[in-house]
């Protein structure tokens, strides 16, 4: 353990956590933000220095299966010290969050919390492989949970010596990037990484996102001065590869924090309505002034969705894969909500009587 002590402020400590502490009421504890997370245990920055954290049985007991409720990376904490242990005895409320769908072979809904309390993401793409439609299409998905979360999304393009024509990239990115800043970097010659690095300002919590081997691990050094995170070496046919293993919270010499996350081969979505919205908002804007509200951009007349695609302003591959998106949440929210599913029950059944019918079955 490090025996760095840490100022409260350094690491992210405002009025509004201080209130939320006091309303615990839990004299003798102290402040701790969650560092990094093995399963049961923890590691927690307090103002006293590193702590090893353990969940209070009755914190354990209230959140059952809802493990949405335990304690996150990035998440302020209630602390019961005894020594170097500390048991968590709270979670204060979050300020921002981001949530998906936790990866499983099953059918299941269960929300898990990827990171608390964080300002600014860096979603993250390695341009050494071709910035292509399968490439943008990914960005939208981070794209969609990173507004879901809370914090302000940023576009990071990775390495970017390993790339052709980086400003051809970077312009075919921002078609994609609605409101979004866009800044390509290259962590191994440093072009690029001052204007980032700005975005990690003293007390100013940075998460990365990203798949596997786009250079997170690296970056993070790179932003840190000095080798904090493992990294590996870009194979022979120039694809990166998975470093990270768990989520971690790194508090940089300039006094902001950088969150690391692992590459998540599968991005599955959990709940990013608002999210997708963000994401999409040029479609959605054009949405907007079709001539029926309730257009579904298929065969209406008056239909602007269908027009921008026809005169080129959308891409149609854009719409395409806003439509997918909302399928894809669509079903979501039916597996969430019994109602729902009930309702599509009854639906396939109404059908199903009226195709009997139809052919005399």
């Amino acid at each position: 353990m490090l025996l760095q002590q840490y100022e409260l402020a350094q690491l992210g400590w405002d009025d509004e956590l201080s209130a939320a502490f006091a309303a615990h009421g839990n004299d003798g504890a102290v402040p701790a933000r969650v560092a990094v997370q093995h399963r049961s245990e923890y590691r927690l920055y307090a103002e006293s220095g590193e702590l090893r954290g353990e969940l209070a049985g009755r914190v354990r007991h209230e959140a059952g299966w809802r493990t949405a409720l335990l304690p996150a990376v990035g998440d302020w904490v209630v602390a019961e010290v005894h020594g170097d242990i500390a048991v968590i005895a709270g979670v204060l409320p979050r300020r921002t969050e981001f949530v998906r769908k936790a990866a499983s072979g099953s059918n299941t809904t269960a929300a898990q919390v990827v990171a608390a309390n964080v300002d600014t993401v860096f979603v993250t793409a390695s341009l050494n492989i071709e910035v292509g439609d399968a490439f943008l299409r990914r960005l939208e998905r981070y794209l969609a949970l990173a507004w879901e979360s809370g914090a302000q999304p940023v576009i990071v393009l990775t390495k970017s010596d390993l790339a052709g024509d980086v400003a051809e990239a970077v312009a075919l990115v921002e078609t994609i990037a609605y409101g979004v800043p866009v800044h390509a970097l290259s962590s191994v010659t440093g072009e690029g990484v001052e204007a980032v690095l700005g975005y990690a300002a003293p007390g100013r919590t940075v998460a990365l996102l990203g798949s596997s081997g786009v250079g997170k691990s690296t970056l993070i050094n790179r932003l840190a001065g000095s080798e904090l995170l493992a990294t590996r070496e870009i194979r022979a046919d120039g694809v990166g590869r998975h470093t990270t293993t768990h989520r971690e919270l790194v508090v940089l010499s300039g006094g902001g924090l950088l969150l690391d996350t692992p590459g998540m081969r599968e991005l599955q979505l959990w709940d990013a309505d608002a999210g997708a919205g963000a994401t999409f908002a040029d479609v959605e804007e054009l949405a907007a002034e079709c001539r029926f509200n309730d257009c579904s951009h298929e065969q209406e007349p008056g239909c602007a969705v269908r027009e921008a695609i026809g005169d080129g302003t959308l891409p149609a591959d854009r719409f395409t894969s806003y439509r997918k998106l909302q399928r894809e949440l669509r079903a979501l929210e039916i597996r969430q909500s019994a109602r729902l599913q009930s309702e599509v029950t009854k639906e396939y059944r109404r059908r199903a009587r009226a195709n009997r019918r139809d052919f005399g079955w």
